[in-house]
């Protein structure tokens, strides 16, 4: 499959929402740390359930308006296109504390396994070296295990943990917010 990845163009801005950015959440990571460094293993959930962050709760940032990224240096939106459709995003900015800040990563459901994501990531680091950033930083959740061993895999480490970043959109939710760092050498 020919991936090509571009930075997003006039023209691009609602191409890109269509991605099926759902997954199965039927593990959650069980963390811990020691001398200063997390770790984690993997127990399952039951019931699984398919969870999406296109969801209602989230449509206020899909509507957002992206086209304040094109020919912005501090922002930008790259787009993995496979058999002529868009079938990634990463969604990059330079961050208060320097870093390149990962807003939002997604391959569609239907693309994933073909290595976009690590092109995604790839492109990404290129971004944030020519542009001077230590590293490149990003959040997810303990139940996104996929995307967790994802990130391990791509050299980020865990710098930090919340537990109550998701109480206020799920009163009772489980879900440890995991930040993740790839600090450049």
């Amino acid at each position: 499959m020919d991936i090509v990845i571009r930075e997003l163009a006039v023209g691009d801005e609602n191409m890109w929402r269509n991605i099926d950015d759902s997954f199965t959440v039927d593990f959650a990571l069980v963390l811990s740390s020691s001398g200063g460094e997390f770790k984690f293993t993997v127990k399952p959930i039951t019931p699984g359930y398919t969870k999406s962050y296109s969801e209602e709760q989230f449509k206020e940032a899909e509507d957002e308006d992206y086209s304040e990224y094109i020919d912005n240096s501090d922002q930008i939106v790259y787009l993995a296109w496979a058999e002529n459709q868009v079938a990634g995003r990463v969604v990059l900015k330079r961050n208060w504390n320097k870093y390149a800040l990962v807003e939002d990563i997604a391959v569609d459901k239907n693309y994933r396994g073909h290595g976009i994501g690590r092109k995604l990531i790839e492109q990404a680091k290129r971004w944030a070296k020519n542009g001077g950033m230590p590293g490149i930083m990003l959040e997810t959740q303990s139940n996104n295990v996929n995307a967790c061993k994802f990130y391990k895999s791509c050299g980020f480490v865990i710098g930090g943990l919340d537990h109550y970043l998701y109480q206020g959109i799920y009163k009772n939710s489980n879900e440890i917010a995991i930040f993740w760092y790839l600090i450049f050498e």
